[in-house]
């Protein structure tokens, strides 16, 4: 006799229901749970869990260049806070989300992904964590969908405009956001990423396990990945890019002091912009957070969507 539990039921009328009228796509691969979400021409490789959890959902958004993955641990430990979890490889990493030209990658783009993940799966308002790009997406989204997010946590990136104006007027993010420009050069990023099998994305994985490596190479060998990844920054950072201004969405900052990449003020000029309830963490870590930090990020990520 087979024996189902009741929230054994519950989920899979759940699954079966979303199955049936969204198109989703449920499966286990190497002890993670994932779904592909096909929006219009689209289909996003999402990692999930506790889609049956009574509590509010949460949608992480990795950078670069990282995927998904990044947030492995994070998801189990909301997974087991009741929350419900959905974190999408974005537009240019999911391998059926990765069109060819550059304005395709605009941010209003990546952001409009953000909201019909969350439409497909019936989530109106959600918390979101971001990280790197991710955190770019996010405060995107807090200031064009604040009525769609509870709250919002920024990890690395300061707010957008405080970080544009920065990169104008401040010599340390400046010097920080040097490697920017040569992203943004045609075809000689790629060549560099990929020389010596890719031995130099693997420097910048000197804080990830082997096993979380593994699973970014599998995504960033496959055909036009790298090129879609640094589209981003070909498609975003100028000096016509678009101002988000004021923030009023509950918002939490975590900066690593030793951050490679962004200045403290940077993050110190986003309190102007920032409305509503907010806090700013600095702690003693580097760019990559959850790697470096996790107790303690994952703990502040707790205690403001608590």
């Amino acid at each position: 006799m087979i024996r189902i539990s009741f929230y054994g039921l519950n989920l899979l009328i759940i699954l079966m229901t979303l199955s049936f009228s969204k198109e989703i796509n449920y499966y286990d691969n190497d002890g993670e749970s994932f779904a592909d979400v096909k929006i219009n021409d689209f289909v996003f490789n999402c990692r999930i869990a506790g889609l049956e959890n009574s509590g509010d959902a949460i949608i992480l958004l990795h950078g670069f260049p990282e995927t998904s993955r990044m947030w492995h641990d994070l998801i189990k430990v909301l997974d087991e806070n009741n929350y419900r979890v959905i974190a999408p490889d974005q537009r240019g990493y999911s391998q059926k989300a990765r069109p060819n030209n550059i304005e395709d990658y605009r941010i209003d783009k990546l952001s409009d992904d953000i909201i019909n993940i969350a439409n497909q799966f019936d989530i109106n308002k959600f918390h979101l964590v971001g990280h790197d790009w991710g955190s770019g997406v996010g405060w995107y989204l807090s200031s064009k969908h604040p009525n769609r997010l509870i709250t919002f946590t920024a990890l690395s990136v300061p707010h957008l405009d405080a970080f544009l104006e920065m990169m104008k007027i401040n010599k340390e993010q400046q010097k920080k956001s040097q490697y920017i420009s040569w992203f943004k050069k045609p075809i000689l990023p790629e060549m560099y990423f990929k020389i010596f099998g890719y031995k130099n994305l693997d420097r910048i994985w000197n804080k990830s396990s082997d096993k979380e490596k593994q699973k970014y190479l599998e995504i960033f060998k496959q055909k036009g990945a790298l090129k879609a990844t640094l589209n981003w920054y070909r498609a975003n950072i100028s000096n016509s890019s678009e101002s988000i201004g004021d923030i009023y969405v509950s918002t939490l900052i975590i900066y690593g002091k030793e951050d490679m990449a962004i200045a403290e003020k940077s993050v110190d000029e986003s309190e102007k912009f920032l409305k509503g309830d907010y806090r700013i963490e600095k702690i003693d870590s580097g760019h990559w957070l959850i790697q470096e930090s996790f107790d303690m990020v994952s703990n502040s990520i707790l205690n403001h969507i608590n």
